[in-house]
C-alpha cells in the first residue's frame, strides 16, 4: 500500500503501475513531446509533489492520465487521479476501478452523508454521464493492491451477510427512514475494512454482501429523498457486484437507478440504463425484471405498443418460472410484475385499445404479495384506491383508500407519500363527505413525509 498522501487516488494509481517515480516522469515527458508540449519535463521529485497534493496545470493532468492508462490497461481521466478542480471524485458519479481507491471514494461519500448531512453535497447525474457510469461499472474489473488480509475473516463476513439481510427485511417491512443512518454507517465500516484487505478466499462473499448493502443504502437514501447520494451508493454496488463476479447482481442495481429516473421524470435516462442492463442480464429473474421495468418506462411515455412488447416478454418469463432466484432478486415475482402492469395501465388510461383496468392489476398484485413486503403492499393499496377513483368508482375508491391509509401510517417512506399525492389527484373530481375525509387524511399523512414528485 502507498503511504498516506494528500492525493490518495493518484498515489494508488501510481502504485498500481509498479513503475518508479522517475520512470513515470520520463514517460510523461515523452508523451508531452509526442503531443507537441516540448516545455514539459517533470522529474521524480515533481511526481512526489503531485502525490502530496500539488495540482499541476493543464495539460499535465491529461498527459499523466494518458501515461497511467496505458500502463494499467484501462482508461483513466484526471478526475480518476484526483487532479480536477472539484477534488477527488466526490462531486462525480465516477468511481475508480481500483479496489482501495474505490473503497476510499465510498468512505468519502459516507462521511459526507453522515457528518455533513447536506442533501446538496453531491449532484444528481443525468444523461450520458449516468449511462456511461453504469456501463463502466457493469463491465469493469478492479485491480487489487493490498496484500494484507486483516479486514475480513470468515466470522466477520458472515456477520456482514446477516446484518445486511436484517436491514433488507426491515426496509421492505417498515421503510428505510428509521434505518438509513445505521445502514450508511455499516457501509462506511465495510469501506474501511476493504482498504485493510480482503482475503482471496472470501473475496466473492465480501463483495457480494457489500453490493447488497450498497444497493440497500442507495434504496433507503432514495426513499428518504436523497437522490444524488443514492446514485453514488448504487454505483459502488454495481462495482462490488462485478468484483464478486456476479454481473446480474449489478444489473438488478441498475434497475434501481432506472426506477429513480422514472420517479424523477427522466424516462429517456431510465431507458438508457435499462438498455445497459438488458445487455448484461443472463438470469431469467433479472431478464424479467429488466423487461417489466422497460415496459413501465414506455407506458410512462405513452407508447402502448412498446410497453406491451416488453411487458409481454416479462409475462412469458414469469409464466415459465424464474428458477431458483437468489435472495437479492427474489423480490421480483408475479406480484411485483403485476404491480408494474398496474402502474402501466394507470399511465396508459385513455390511450389506445381497451385493456384490463389498473384496479384489476392492483388487485392481482395484492392477492399475490408475500408477507414481509409491507411498503410495496401499502403502495399497491393506495394505487388501487386511486385507480378506482379514476375509473369512476368513488365509493369503492374511498373504502379502499381508508384501508390503505390505515396501513400507510405505519410505514416511513417518501415513496408512499408520493403515491398519496397520486391518490389526491385521482380523488379531486369528487366532492362527498367520505371523499373529503379521505383527502384530509391523505394530505396530513403526505405532509408528514413530504416528497416533491409523483411515483
Amino acid at each position: 500500500m502507498p503511504s498516506r498522501s494528500s492525493n490518495p487516488h493518484l498515489a494508488l494509481w501510481v502504485a498500481a503501475t509498479g513503475l518508479s517515480h522517475g520512470e513515470i516522469a520520463r514517460r510523461v515527458a515523452a508523451e508531452a513531446i509526442r503531443q507537441g508540449h516540448r516545455q514539459i519535463a517533470p522529474d521524480a521529485t515533481r511526481i512526489r509533489r503531485w502525490i502530496d497534493g500539488e495540482c499541476p496545470r493543464p495539460p499535465v493532468p491529461a498527459l499523466l492520465a494518458a501515461v497511467l492508462s496505458e500502463v494499467v490497461g484501462q482508461p483513466l481521466t484526471p478526475g480518476d487521479l484526483g487532479l480536477t478542480a472539484v477534488g477527488p471524485t466526490l462531486d462525480s458519479i465516477q468511481l475508480p476501478l481500483l479496489t482501495e481507491a474505490a473503497a476510499q471514494t465510498l468512505a468519502g461519500w459516507t462521511q459526507m452523508d453522515l457528518f455533513l448531512d447536506r442533501r446538496d453535497t453531491l449532484k444528481l447525474a443525468l444523461g450520458a454521464p449516468l449511462i456511461l457510469a453504469a456501463e463502466r461499472m457493469l463491465g469493469g474489473t478492479a485491480r487489487r493492491l493490498s496484500r494484507d488480509t486483516k479486514g475480513f475473516d470468515t466470522d466477520i463476513t458472515t456477520a456482514l451477510e446477516e446484518v445486511t439481510a436484517f436491514f433488507t427485511k426491515a426496509d421492505a417491512s417498515k421503510g428505510g427512514g428509521l434505518y438509513r443512518s445505521a445502514i450508511v454507517a455499516q457501509l462506511a465500516e465495510v469501506a474501511r475494512r476493504i482498504q485493510d484487505g480482503v482475503p482471496p478466499s472470501l473475496k466473492a462473499r465480501v463483495f457480494a454482501a457489500t453490493a447488497d448493502l450498497a444497493a440497500l443504502a442507495g434504496w433507503v437514501s432514495h426513499d428518504c429523498g436523497r437522490y444524488a447520494t443514492a446514485q453514488r451508493y448504487w454505483s459502488y454496488g454495481i462495482y462490488a457486484a462485478s468484483e464478486a463476479g456476479e454481473p446480474d447482481r449489478g444489473v438488478e442495481i441498475v434497475t434501481r437507478m432506472s426506477h429513480q429516473m422514472i420517479y424523477l421524470g427522466h424516462p429517456q435516462d431510465a431507458l438508457g440504463l435499462l438498455g445497459v442492463a438488458a445487455a448484461k442480464a443472463t438470469m431469467p429473474a433479472t431478464r424479467a425484471l429488466v423487461a417489466s421495468q422497460t415496459g413501465r418506462v414506455h407506458a410512462a411515455l405513452g407508447d402502448e405498443h412498446r410497453a406491451e412488447q416488453h411487458l409481454g416478454a416479462a409475462d412469458e418469463l414469469v409464466a415459465h418460472g424464474l428458477g431458483d432466484a437468489p435472495e437479492w432478486v427474489a423480490y421480483f415475482d408475479a406480484a411485483e410484475h403485476a404491480g408494474a402492469r398496474a402502474v402501466c395501465a394507470r399511465d396508459l388510461t385513455g390511450i389506445g385499445r381497451d385493456r384490463r383496468r389498473a384496479s384489476d392489476h392492483f388487485t392481482d398484485a395484492l392477492a399475490l404479495r408475500r408477507p414481509g413486503f409491507d411498503r410495496v403492499r401499502v403502495m399497491d393499496c393506495i394505487g388501487l384506491a386511486a385507480a378506482l377513483f379514476t375509473e369512476g368508482e368513488p365509493e369503492q375508491g374511498a373504502a379502499a383508500a381508508h384501508q390503505a391509509l390505515d396501513e400507510a401510517a405505519r410505514v416511513d417512506s417518501t415513496l408512499v407519500a408520493s403515491r398519496l399525492n397520486t391518490l389526491l389527484d385521482a380523488a379531486r373530481p369528487y366532492r362527498t363527505a367520505d371523499v373529503d375525509e379521505v383527502c384530509t387524511r391523505a394530505r396530513d399523512l403526505a405532509a408528514a413525509r413530504p416528497t416533491p414528485v409523483a411515483a
